[in-house]
């Protein structure tokens, strides 16, 4: 009698969130059994219908409890890491959260002979002024020396339904009559499809990604902070004043803003720093072939994507004219 094979186990850590909810449905529609690792699993029931019965299963773990880490691990062939914070608060810090917790669970993937897949960010760089980008980058070396052979995935900006970037923005231009241009809006970005980020996961975790490399992930589409604002405008049909935002007052606002505890500020001092340099794929990146376009996956577009969440931000959602009304 043949006996059948299971599908490998893979653990998602931070699967419920919006980036690890659609690497959650790759990841299934490929057939593996899925660990969703997070902090309150009641809040992860939406992930059921992304895959068969029995195929998806939450269990609780925080970065910040190394025991729930090996636990969460334990039995896993594969582990994909895709936690991670913008702002910092109570004991969420980015080196407990994006250093620590990223090199508590390589050290317990490596304990269980697992592959690691981690998502870290454009940008990251442990020497940076920047505390959520020199986490990144910290968290990235000792990753690459526990376990030599990991798969490290650099996005720029994510857009997707549920991003924290366009949605923002476009939520702010409901209720005021100008937008900041932080810097100027100078700064370039290359905004990724949340689908695209999901699909170079799953093929990690299929052995599809040479190991002990960083991928910078990025769209076909370079943009400028303004342009990013101004196309949230065409779409949305809102008439907005885009208002240059100098350096100095962006920082103090952002300092204010993040004196309020518990509360997740419109911007922090620590991402003003990082908005000073731009978000794009590296030319080292995409002459070695460590981008998307290099691994194989079509890059999907910004025109093609924002409209269909967008639009619910118009007057009168969806169902507005072609003109803008406000």
């Amino acid at each position: 009698m043949t006996s059948l094979t299971q599908p490998k186990l893979v653990t998602v850590f931070g699967g419920s969130g919006f980036v690890g909810r659609h690497i959650v449905r790759a990841l299934a529609r490929r057939g593996y059994r899925i660990r969703v690792a997070v902090r309150r699993p009641d809040l992860a029931v939406h992930l059921q219908p992304l895959g068969g019965v029995g195929q998806i299963m939450a269990v609780q773990a925080n970065l910040r409890n190394r025991d729930s880490v090996d636990r969460a691990v334990q039995g896993a062939d594969y582990v994909v890491n895709c936690v991670g914070i913008l702002f910092q608060s109570g004991r969420n810090t980015f080196e407990s959260v994006q250093d620590f917790g990223a090199r508590a669970v390589a050290e317990a993937a490596r304990a269980a002979g697992a592959g690691l897949t981690h998502i870290s960010a454009i940008g990251a760089d442990a020497d940076s002024e920047s505390v959520y980008a020199s986490s990144k980058g910290r968290a990235e070396a000792s990753i690459l020396k526990i376990l030599p052979d990991a798969v490290i995935l650099r996005p720029s900006i994510i857009f997707g339904p549920e991003d924290g970037f366009f949605n923002k923005f476009a939520e702010m231009a409901r209720f005021f009559p100008a937008l900041p241009l932080v810097g100027g809006g100078k700064t370039r970005f290359q905004p990724v499809y949340v689908g695209d980020v999901a699909e170079a996961v799953a093929r990690s975790v299929e052995g599809k990604l040479k190991g002990g490399m960083i991928y910078e992930l990025g769209g076909p589409r370079v943009m400028s902070f303004r342009e990013c604002l101004e196309e949230i405008l065409e779409i949305t049909q809102r008439k907005r004043t885009l208002v240059p935002l100098p350096w100095s007052i962006a920082s103090l606002i952002g300092t204010i803003g993040g004196l309020v505890p518990f509360v997740e500020p419109p911007l922090t001092a620590d991402q003003v720093v990082l908005l000073k340099t731009d978000n794009v794929v590296s030319a080292a990146a995409a002459d070695e072939g460590r981008t998307l376009a290099g691994i194989g996956i079509p890059q999907t577009t910004v025109e093609a994507i924002l409209p269909t969440y967008l639009t619910r931000y118009r007057v009168h959602g969806q169902y507005s004219g072609t003109g803008r009304e406000a």
